[in-house]
């Protein structure tokens, strides 16, 4: 097993010395006053940021939208924050979203899905989507190039982007360029050996997984549903190419890995990288650790040279 990152064991020392209750203990309410930002570092200046609300299913949700300097019409990447479905917001990937904007050249599009427990799946999976059509939709007076839409997030926000991917076939649309996964959700099981190996003391624990997924899903079978775990769909042949990124020190590094593989063996092609010494959470947290700050990059490059294959309008 790979050592654990200088940089990432000094944020755990800090987390711990801090104290407070496990996330398992708080009150979903109560883990929402959370607050990382001061390990994501300064937010970069971009061309322009808007906040505003769309419709959906039931209401309406925020959107948050990054378009970088220069003529377009730009690519776009359509983003959903992580949180387990429960927590996390806008500004939490706020400084990774800047990056993206500016390494990437497009236009970065993040969601505010509504959360667990008052929104259960599907409602979030289904914001996910009509956030993705959305974008597709509006593209010209986004200053989109609509033949060059990707969806992407982080760990819950990782799984809602995999089932839009899904969806996106199912439906019929709209049309993704790519799909970019940052150590994702994939599986309501808790049997890997990576569970068994990060269960405690890397940040993301087992038990947190647990009290997240009992928040997301109203009953055991919705976990069965492929919109739920993608790793349980039938078949992944005519999914966008994918960027996999795991964590080593991550109870989520196997399932995320086994999607690959599983994309792969349905002829999909797949960029999988694991980052041997870090913990989840690491890509919104450029400021404090070098590892980020190179997975944005990485992510950044996959996005360019994905868009640059596509036929542009």
């Amino acid at each position: 097993m790979a050592n654990l990152d200088p940089q990432a064991k000094f944020i755990l020392e800090q987390l711990e010395a801090a104290g407070g209750p496990p996330m398992e203990q708080l009150t979903p309410e109560e883990a929402r006053q959370a607050d990382f930002s001061a390990l994501a570092g300064v937010p970069e200046e971009v061309g322009n940021v808007e906040n505003r609300n769309i419709p959906v299913d039931g209401g309406e949700i925020g959107i948050r939208i990054y378009t970088p300097a220069g003529e377009g019409p730009f690519p776009a990447l359509v983003y959903y924050h992580g949180g387990g479905w429960v927590i996390g917001n806008l500004d939490m990937v706020d400084v990774p979203c800047r990056l993206l904007t500016n390494r990437a050249n497009c236009v970065v599009v993040s969601v505010d899905y509504r959360m667990a427990p008052e929104h259960k799946f599907p409602v979030p999976v289904n914001d996910a989507y009509a956030a993705a059509q959305w974008v597709a939709d509006n593209a010209s007076a986004l200053n989109v190039d609509s033949a060059r839409v990707a969806v992407g997030g982080d760990s819950a926000g990782g799984n809602l982007a995999t089932a839009v991917a899904l969806m996106a076939k199912d439906r019929g649309g709209p049309p993704l360029a790519y799909q970019m996964l940052i150590y994702p959700v994939t599986n309501h099981a808790f049997d890997t050996e990576s569970y068994q190996e990060n269960a405690d003391g890397y940040f993301l624990t087992k038990n947190t997984m647990v009290w997240f997924w009992n928040h997301y899903l109203q009953n055991e079978q919705d976990g069965k549903n492929p919109y739920a775990s993608p790793l349980l769909a039938d078949d992944l042949s005519g999914q966008p190419p994918a960027l996999i990124i795991t964590a080593g020190f991550d109870p989520l590094r196997d399932e995320g890995e086994a999607y690959a593989e599983r994309l792969r063996a349905a002829g999909v092609t797949v960029e999988a990288t694991r980052y041997d010494g870090m913990i989840h959470g690491f890509f919104w947290m450029p400021g404090i650790l070098e590892q980020g700050n190179k997975a944005i990059e990485q992510s950044a490059n996959a996005l360019k040279q994905a868009f640059s294959a596509v036929k542009t309008v």
